[in-house]
């Protein structure tokens, strides 16, 4: 049958997963404090956001009955360390989302050359535009190597801003905005958006083709140990932090985002596809007052804090 989200945060969370693996549908209810943490809630059901595989497994794997706390004390650590973090985790089998309550917006960075991707193969799916041998070249390594130059061109192409308008439309984004500046890297979105992206990219509820699906999920999964930064010391910029680095155990599809003096802060933002079938999607942000190795270190090691084995 088809399965609806349920979205869960805290500790209150491990006896609806309990419920929720013997057949029940978990109710919404008041969660205790955290204990040297924020304060969060277990949230009702919210609905599917998109159509889920209705094949088995349809129980949640053992690792998320714990999942909640452990989400929680990387958020405790994170904050001890001077970070912000803002995590989300779907199982697509089941559609159980748990995350640790914090759903800001911010800036996405490289992350939106996702949208970028979407919206010009669709164009092609449909007719509308051809890719050079160049053109492809470009968006690979866009997605790949994260390049802000194929970035910048596909986006004036493509009719800049007007992107993330099709792209909101087309996956029903409710928190996801254009940058109020017309540059790409300062779109916004939160981690429930990301997160619902890339759950309805997959089913091909987004509207995009199985085909360009691919272009894009191979790319993420050929993701690079640097990209290049033109203001990053000798012009790269490490990208294995996060879930290429805390979920080594696991194959990985990634896209990773970052940008500096957000304010003090560095942001750093992870996301991506885990599993050899693709059944979980991973979000997790970071803004941190700090030198950009110790923001990844902080980022990375909340992935491990969540998945302590490397594996979900």
């Amino acid at each position: 049958m088809r399965r609806p989200l349920r979205l869960f945060t805290t500790k209150a969370a491990m006896s609806a997963l309990v419920a929720v693996a013997a057949g029940c549908t978990a109710t919404g209810s008041s969660a205790p404090p955290v204990s040297e943490g924020p304060h969060m809630t277990v949230i009702a059901p919210l609905g599917a956001m998109a159509p889920v595989p209705e094949i088995p497994p349809d129980e949640p794997p053992a690792s998320f009955l714990g999942l909640a706390d452990r989400e929680a004390l990387a958020t405790a650590r994170a904050a001890d360390a001077g970070a912000d973090i803002t995590t989300a985790v779907l199982d697509r089998n089941t559609g159980v989302l748990i995350t640790n309550g914090n759903d800001r917006p911010f800036a996405i960075a490289s992350v939106v050359k996702l949208f970028i991707a979407d919206d010009l193969l669709l164009q092609v799916a449909e007719g509308r535009t051809t890719l050079s041998p160049e053109d492809r070249e470009a968006l690979d390594v866009m997605l790949r190597a994260s390049d802000d130059s194929a970035a910048e061109v596909f986006w004036n192409r493509s009719g800049g801003s007007d992107i993330i308008d099709r792209v909101v439309r087309r996956y029903g984004l409710k928190s996801t905005g254009q940058p109020g500046d017309g540059r790409w890297f300062n779109t916004t979105s939160t981690a429930a958006d990301l997160v619902r992206y890339y759950d309805m990219l997959l089913s091909g509820a987004g509207g995009l083709p199985a085909e360009q699906v691919d272009i894009i999920v191979s790319n993420l999964a050929a993701s690079t140990p640097t990209a290049p930064d033109g203001m990053a010391p000798g012009g790269v910029y490490p990208q294995r932090f996060g879930i290429p680095e805390g979920l080594y155990a696991e194959p990985v599809a990634v896209k990773q985002g970052w940008m500096c003096c957000v304010g003090a802060d560095w942001m750093h933002v992870s996301t991506g596809v885990v599993g050899a079938d693709h059944r979980y999607v991973v979000v997790i942000a970071s803004m941190q007052a700090a030198g950009d190795d110790a923001a990844r270190r902080t980022i990375t090691d909340a992935v491990r804090t969540m998945f302590p084995d490397g594996a979900i």
